[in-house]
C-alpha cells in the first residue's frame, strides 16, 4: 500500500453534545498519511472541538476516533501518554509559559519525557527554532517579547521538538500580517516535504488553504458538508460551501492561487 493511501486518523459516526446543544452529528472523516488536511467552517461549527477530540482533550458523546491505529476511547493512561508523544500541537495563542524563555519552552517536552542532558536539550531546542525560521538569539527572549509571528514559530518549534508523525495546527496564521502569513505557507510545505508529516489544521486563511491544503473538510450544522481540494470545493454550488468563495476576500484568495497550484490540478503529494 502506498504510504499516501494509509489512513492515520479516522472518525466514524462522531457525535458531540454539550447539554441540549448538538455540536457534531455522526461525522465521518479520514486523514491520509503525509497529507495536509484542513477543517473549515463558520463560528460554532465545531472545528476546534473536533481537533480537541483528536488530541485527547475532549471525548465525543458517541462514535469512534482512531489515531495512528489506536482507538482513542479504548486507551489506557499509559497508552494515551505514549500516543501523545507521536503528535505535536501548535495552539492558536501559542500556549508558551511566560516564566520560561523561548528555548526553555521549546525544550520542555524533552525535559518531561526524556533523560537527555540539559545541554543536549538546549541544542535540540535551538535546532527546532532554526527549523521554524527563528534566529538563535530568540531562544533567550521571553514570550512577552515576541511578535505575533515569532510567537507562532516558537510554538511550532515546541510542537516539533519530539519529532512527531502528526502535526496539529490551530489557526496558524491568525493575527499575522500578510508577509508573516506567507512565511507560514512556505514553512508548512517545507515541513511536509522534509519529514513526510501528516498535518491537520484549522484555519480561516483562504490563501493558506489554496497554497498548502491537499483536502479540506467543510463543517456546517454539525455535519461535514463537503470534502475535497479547494478546486473541488469551489465547484460546489451549495450555500454552506459557497460562503467560503464568495465576497471580496474569497475571490481574491481564489484568484491569487497560482495556475500551477497542485490543489487546482487535483493531485496530492506522495512520499518518494
Amino acid at each position: 500500500m502506498d504510504a499516501g493511501d494509509e489512513t492515520v486518523i479516522e472518525l466514524s459516526k462522531v457525535s458531540t453534545r454539550f447539554g441540549d446543544h448538538v455540536v457534531h452529528r455522526e461525522i465521518d472523516l479520514s486523514v491520509r498519511r503525509a497529507e495536509i488536511f484542513a477543517l473549515i467552517g463558520g463560528s460554532g461549527s465545531g472545528k476546534s472541538t473536533l481537533l480537541r477530540e483528536m488530541i485527547l482533550l475532549h471525548r465525543p458523546t458517541s462514535g469512534k476516533i482512531k489515531v495512528l491505529g489506536n482507538d482513542l476511547d479504548a486507551l489506557s493512561e499509559a497508552d494515551a501518554s505514549a500516543l501523545r508523544l507521536r503528535w505535536g500541537v501548535m495552539f492558536q495563542h501559542g500556549g508558551l509559559f511566560g516564566a520560561l524563555n523561548v528555548r526553555e519552552n521549546v525544550g520542555l517536552p524533552l525535559r518531561e519525557h526524556t533523560k537527555l542532558s540539559d545541554a543536549l536539550i538546549d541544542s535540540l531546542a535551538e535546532w527546532k527554532l532554526t527549523m521554524a525560521g527563528l534566529g538563535l538569539e530568540v531562544g533567550t527572549q521571553f514570550p512577552n517579547e515576541l511578535s505575533g509571528g515569532m510567537m507562532k514559530r516558537a510554538s511550532l518549534a515546541r510542537a516539533l521538538v519530539l519529532d512527531p508523525e502528526l502535526l496539529f495546527l490551530d489557526e496558524p496564521t491568525a493575527g499575522l500580517d500578510p508577509v508573516s502569513a506567507t512565511g507560514v505557507d512556505v514553512l508548512v510545505l517545507k515541513l511536509r516535504e522534509l519529514f513526510g508529516l501528516t498535518i491537520v489544521m484549522i484555519t480561516h486563511d483562504l490563501d493558506l488553504l489554496w497554497q498548502v491544503a491537499d483536502r479540506v473538510a467543510v463543517l456546517a450544522d454539525g455535519r461535514v458538508e463537503a470534502v475535497g481540494s479547494m478546486a473541488d470545493l469551489a465547484a460546489i454550488d451549495r450555500p454552506e460551501v459557497r460562503q467560503f468563495f464568495e465576497g471580496a476576500r474569497g475571490r481574491a484568495a481564489q484568484q491569487s492561487a497560482a495556475p500551477s497550484n497542485r490543489n487546482q490540478a487535483g493531485t496530492s503529494w506522495k512520499p518518494k
